[in-house]
């Protein structure tokens, strides 16, 4: 899975903070992407709990960034080698053909895109988020970071990668790329962890995050969206 000069198909860039109880766990699940060729960097953002340490075996690069993951995965791009760029959330897990798939929708002309997502809690109420997900992402071409985003290596540099801020990091990176193409929405899904809806509720997260969006779209402060969110400001 290389190219004729040497580099990688495909990059996975994983930011990640404080992840020490899951992360080996989610990079053994990814090791069957690098024994096919593609390359994992993982981008740490000041763990303090260990994590750098659980993680280095298993990554192709392991590098440390200003806490952000917006910041975090511009790092891992810059220093990354793949033609094609796959953010990845480190609670969420591909599907097992992730790579061919993401080779075919490129080939067939796609410069980015995004799977459907499947929240892996059993509330009933989970299944009617994942479905209105997937279904306003294909309406209106814009994909969030639960999603896996993929897109070439030069298109990403066109549009200037994320936009540096700490929350809605990946609906202003759709923006970006939804001015040069829409995406292709792949049906097969990730699987991302329902631990943020259990924590605070299926019912009040869902709320929060349609008031976040909302308020976001009509211009509010992203640091303070993310204050609210529950994200602390970061350190300067």
């Amino acid at each position: 899975m290389t190219s004729s000069n040497g580099s990688p198909f495909l990059s996975v860039i994983l930011p990640v903070l404080n992840e020490a109880e899951t992360v080996t766990r989610q990079l053994m699940a990814l090791r069957v992407f690098r024994e096919r060729g593609a390359e994992l960097v993982l981008v740490d953002g000041g763990s303090s709990d260990g994590t750098p340490a659980l993680a280095a075996p298993e990554v192709d690069q392991l590098i440390e960034s200003a806490r952000g993951r917006a910041m975090q995965m511009n790092a891992g791009a810059l220093a990354s080698q793949g033609q094609v760029l796959l953010f990845l959330h480190a609670d969420t897990a591909l599907p097992l053909a992730a790579d061919d798939l993401i080779r075919r929708a490129i080939t067939t002309g796609a410069c980015w895109g995004r799977f459907d997502v499947r929240i892996d809690g059993r509330q009933p109420l989970l299944r009617v988020v994942e479905r209105m997900m997937n279904w306003r992402s294909r309406l209106t071409g814009i994909a969030t970071g639960d999603q896996a985003i993929f897109v070439r290596r030069e298109v990403f540099e066109t549009v200037g990668g994320y936009p540096e801020l700490p929350l809605m990091e990946d609906i202003a990176l759709s923006k970006r790329l939804k001015r040069l193409a829409r995406p292709a929405c792949l049906r097969q899904r990730v699987v991302t962890s329902a631990r943020r809806w259990q924590k605070h509720g299926v019912l009040r997260t869902i709320l929060l995050m349609w008031c976040l969006r909302a308020r976001y779209f009509l211009g509010a402060d992203p640091q303070q969206l993310a204050i609210l969110y529950g994200y602390a400001p970061r350190q300067r």
